[in-house]
């Protein structure tokens, strides 16, 4: 009875958190460049086999497990799905995107000033009034050699290989880069990424279009009827814990009138 319980409430903290990533994959859908996220799920009795393991191990004794049945579903990890979006003409020079997996660099200045590169895949950016290229939340946007672009006034053009132009003079090139693992990367928020200690940068190899936008990769429908779906399990599950939260009390009133 207990078990069942807990395979409840195991199945409802799992749907929640899939009905969380469904909905901010949703609210990010028109952001340029998001990137999708998908909830990987995994056998609580894989996860339960493994901890057992690791106490066995350590020479602890394991014979009270909870036994062979199932407590269904457990969250193992939160994937981030890099494929492309779709690119859109805008026109607008400082609108752009990248047709290969490939990252802008930007500089992330935190509250105490300390500036750490960031990567993003959202091309909507503009100038200061000082001239400096910004993504619209106002991180610089960095060049080849690690420093912040500045613009004089005129007519810009870049092209594929991220060279900038004012008025046909170069004036600056965009620090273009990849990753030999995808995976390494972490969300940062903003629509920006931060590396780990296993990430390799390499240098980006594919095209950069000026005048277009990469959309994000969300499929806003199947994005609801994934939650539709998830709202429905969510629901069941409540139900069985209030169907076995019922049951535990008749039967601790029945035993102790007894």
């Amino acid at each position: 009875m207990i078990r069942g319980l807990y395979t409840s409430a195991i199945g409802m903290a799992g749907q929640m958190k899939r009905l969380d990533t469904a909905s901010n994959n949703i609210a990010n859908a028109d952001t340029p460049g998001f990137k999708r996220d998908v909830v990987i799920t995994q056998a609580f009795s894989d996860v339960l086999m493994r901890r057992v393991r690791d106490y066995e191990l350590h020479g602890i004794n394991t014979t009270n497990n909870l036994g062979p049945a199932s407590l269904g579903l457990t969250i193992n990890t939160i994937h981030r799905d890099f494929s492309a979006g779709s690119l859109q003409p805008t026109g607008r020079p400082l609108d752009l995107a990248l047709d290969t997996s490939g990252f802008f660099q930007v500089a992330f200045i935190d509250a105490n000033g300390n500036v750490t590169p960031k990567y993003t895949r959202g091309g909507t950016f503009t100038l200061t009034n000082e001239g400096v290229l910004v993504t619209l939340s106002g991180q610089p946007v960095l060049s080849i050699s690690g420093n912040p672009i500045t613009l004089p006034p005129g007519n810009i053009g870049i092209n594929p290989q991220g060279i900038i132009t004012v008025n046909d003079e170069v004036v600056d090139t965009l620090n273009l880069v990849t990753f030999e693992d995808l995976t390494t990367l972490r969300p940062f928020g903003d629509n920006l990424y931060t590396t780990t200690a296993e990430s390799v940068q390499l240098q980006y190899a594919g095209q950069l279009l000026q005048g277009y936008l990469e959309t994000s990769n969300v499929n806003v429908v199947r994005e609801m009827v994934e939650m539709i779906s998830l709202s429905r399990a969510y629901e069941a599950n409540a139900r069985m814990v209030a169907m076995v939260d019922q049951t535990l009390g008749q039967a601790v009133n029945d035993i102790a009138r007894r």
